[in-house]
């Protein structure tokens, strides 16, 4: 459990890009809500090899989150010759290594799109194209406030984490990736899936005494005005600092 004395300290995981020459980058819509809606102190964790001690690091952090990224995880990562373009190695192994130490420390992890996929990845899944049904087409060329335009329902699994926490069945959401998951991770459960075609939209587990929870949309896009992107970032801070959250009643 968390120091209740101080705020918890979650890392959140950088990008390789380029800006004229290469930089760690993280877009500051996954930062923002990580103070008001969870309470938490962010520590930013660079995708650099040589800079990253997965041990050192989980002494540090009470939490982990996976954020999406203009990236797509490596198919070697889950045993595929499939040719992937826009491809960020150094995150998919600092990612996996950090995930990874902290759930055997018993600490949360939680992702957002690419994190959802690294997730799965981590506990053996597979990935896929996605269909064009969830992809926002042309998204990285598109201006950044059209990004997440494009919006789909998914069904919650009755009794699960975010149908508890929601107090709802569906959600409407935004969807903006290319891969999905296609084989579920042994030991995640399936929160979430698209209402239209079954693809999977949200995993969980608990394997060492800490939550893990992966979404495939982008929550933190619009939080201010979604209760349930509130409740997201919510569980986030409840599981910094070893709380539970109280199941939200829609009248």
């Amino acid at each position: 459990m968390a120091d209740t004395a101080r705020r918890p300290v979650i890392g959140v995981l950088c990008c390789n890009e380029v800006a004229q020459r290469p930089i760690q980058s993280v877009a500051t819509r996954f930062v923002a809500p990580l103070a008001r809606w969870s309470g938490a102190t962010v520590l930013l964790v660079p995708a650099v090899i040589e800079t990253s001690d997965a041990a050192a690091l989980t002494a540090v952090l009470d939490g982990v989150l996976l954020t999406g990224s203009r990236s797509n995880v490596a198919p070697a990562r889950y045993g595929s010759d499939a040719a992937e373009a826009a491809l960020d190695p150094a995150r998919d192994e600092v990612a996996l290594a950090l995930a990874g130490a902290m759930i055997e420390a018993g600490k949360p992890v939680f992702g957002i799109c690419r994190g959802l996929q690294e997730i799965n990845v981590l506990f053996g899944g597979t990935l896929s194209r996605c269909c064009p049904g969830h992809l926002n087409g042309g998204w990285q060329h598109q201006e950044y406030e059209a990004l997440f335009d494009h919006r789909h329902e998914v069904r919650l699994s009755d009794g699960g984490v975010l149908a508890r926490a929601t107090g709802a069945r569906r959600l409407t959401v935004n969807s903006v990736h290319e891969q999905a998951v296609d084989r579920l991770g042994a030991g995640l459960s399936i929160e979430a899936r698209a209402a239209d075609d079954g693809v999977i939209e949200a995993v969980s587990a608990r394997p060492c005494g800490a939550d893990v929870l992966g979404v495939q949309w982008h929550p933190e896009w619009d939080v201010g005005g979604s209760v349930a992107s509130q409740r997201f970032f919510g569980l986030v801070g409840a599981a910094l600092r070893g709380e539970q959250v109280a199941p939200l009643r829609v009248s």
